[in-house]
């Protein structure tokens, strides 16, 4: 095993789906092994998203976190940007002797950041994602859809009808002269950059919504709407309401509204759980990563059987199946 303050490798990824522990892992190996963390989340890059995004309060965070509150809410962000910034942090701090511990639930963001990967553009065209956004409200799903077909069909292929993101992006991307069917086929190919060792972090279903859901209910009392309506009053709305925004688009009509609070916290609760499922299938796609099943580890008992991975080279494979492919429940 190796000494306290060494690393096999150059750098350690915790990984999983939302609530099952991952910062607190990350930063128990980065002080064990002298290291510093790189957050790997799509949304805690935006400043004053703080209690929906379970941000580590400043305050509390034992060692140096990197890699958040890197732009404003109504900034366009993207995995191309993210690769960037956070590889700038990773050389850096492999060349002071740091150990960068890459942790996140964004499984495109922490591939963007350790893998061989190439973006379009380095920037994001926030006018041309709102006029696609706003072409969408307008047309509907399907028929973004049937346009990206006679732009790229070799796209349309891969993305559902109904899957409206996925769809503007190949859009987005088209207008730039660049083929999201190519990028995909280019993202299957698993590439190292860094020599990094992959911790996965599993549990149990009905445990991981139990933790899901006392999560969502302790962020409405550490102030959760009261941070939605900050954002709201510094003109964040658009951003808010945005699809990805799970935790801030459920609370912004029951604050400009007046909806109905229970269903909007049942409404959080839901999303949570099928982005949890997401986030598995992303991960467990990836034969890299050895898991821990934490369902009924102690904090310390994890960082020690993290310890007793990074120090051998055998499979762990993925513990605790029923959680990625059971179906979300209502």
């Amino acid at each position: 095993m190796p000494e306290p303050g060494s690393s096999k490798h150059q750098v350690v990824a915790v990984v999983g789906p939302t609530a099952t522990g991952k910062t607190l892992l990350a930063e128990s190996l980065a002080l064990d092994l002298g290291g510093e963390v790189v957050t790997a989340d799509s949304a805690q890059v935006y400043r004053g998203m703080d209690i929906g995004t379970s941000k580590p309060p400043e305050a509390e965070r034992r060692v140096v976190h990197h890699c958040i509150d890197l732009v404003e809410p109504g900034t366009p962000y993207s995995a191309a940007l993210f690769q960037r910034h956070s590889r700038e942090v990773i050389d850096r701090l492999l060349g002071k002797g740091i150990l960068p511990v890459v942790a996140g639930g964004t499984g495109l963001y922490v591939r963007a950041a350790l893998d061989e990967m190439e973006f379009p553009s380095g920037e994001v065209s926030g006018e041309i994602r709102v006029r696609l956004e706003e072409t969408a409200k307008r047309l509907g799903a399907e028929a973004m859809h049937d346009r990206l077909a006679e732009i790229d069909p070799e796209a349309a292929v891969l993305i559902h009808p109904r899957n409206v993101r996925r769809t503007i992006r190949a859009l987005e991307m088209a207008e730039k002269g660049a083929s999201y069917a190519g990028q995909a086929a280019r993202f299957a190919e698993r590439r190292a950059v860094y020599d990094a060792a992959h911790i996965g972090l599993a549990m149990q279903r009905a445990v991981l919504y139990a933790r899901i859901d006392a999560r969502v209910d302790a962020m409405l009392e550490a102030g959760l709407l009261e941070e939605v309506e900050s954002l709201l009053e510094l003109g964040f709305h658009d951003a808010l309401t945005a699809s990805q925004a799970i935790g801030y688009k459920e609370f912004v009509p029951v604050i400009t509204s007046g909806t109905d609070l229970t269903e909007a916290i049942d409404a959080v609760k839901r999303a949570t759980r099928r982005y949890a499922k997401r986030q598995l299938s992303w991960f467990k796609a990836d034969p890299r990563i050895r898991w821990i099943d934490v369902t009924d580890l102690s904090p310390a008992r994890a960082l020690e059987r993290a310890r007793e991975l990074l120090s051998s080279d055998q499979p762990s494979p993925y513990p605790c199946d029923g959680v990625a492919e059971a179906e979300v429940s209502p």
